[in-house]
């Protein structure tokens, strides 16, 4: 284990070093081309900006107005019906908009319920089996400027509809 992390330590900066060395063997400008690739990244920020203060703003506004809350109320009897617990809805409903969102309701669930508890468990296989999609979307189709996206939003949105229903399966079979 002593091992293991004393090479951790170093990997980064090696690669860096070693991408560098590279960069010179074959003769490219490397401060030059770093210091392009930084104004490159400055100006792809300013331009996500928009689009991220929009997302931040209709997560916020779902949330406080209750609305999820609602909608969870709603689902109730269909939930226990399958017996999945009305806990996870909020994150299940969230992580394709927001992973920073849904992170802190993991986080949640996890310190309410605990990190071995069912839900703690479910939460924390559901981060990993699904993706922020429309995040990414936004974020990333946004930036090369796609205006027609239909088809990646219903693929993405399939893909983390199986991701939920994998996660709530797998984690019954195996801890429920």
């Amino acid at each position: 284990m002593h091992y293991i992390l004393h090479i951790s330590n170093w990997i980064i900066p090696s690669i860096i070093v070693i991408v560098l060395l590279y960069g010179t063997y074959k003769r490219v400008p490397t401060y030059e081309t770093f210091v392009e690739g930084g104004k490159e990244g400055v100006s792809m920020a300013i331009s996500l900006l928009p689009f991220l203060l929009g997302m931040i703003v209709s997560i916020s506004i779902f949330r406080a107005s209750g609305a999820m809350d609602a909608f969870v109320g709603l689902l109730s009897p269909v939930l226990s019906f399958l017996n999945v617990p009305a806990e996870i809805v909020p994150l299940a409903l969230t992580r394709p908009i927001s992973g920073t969102a849904s992170l802190s309701m993991a986080t949640d669930l996890i310190q309410t319920e605990g990190p071995d508890s069912y839900i703690g468990r479910l939460a924390s296989t559901m981060q990993g089996s699904t993706d922020t999609t429309l995040y990414v979307l936004t974020v990333y189709f946004g930036a090369v400027g796609i205006k027609r996206m239909g088809d990646a939003l219903k693929v993405g949105l399939i893909a983390d509809l199986i991701g939920i229903m994998a996660s709530l399966i797998i984690c019954y079979l195996i801890f429920g």
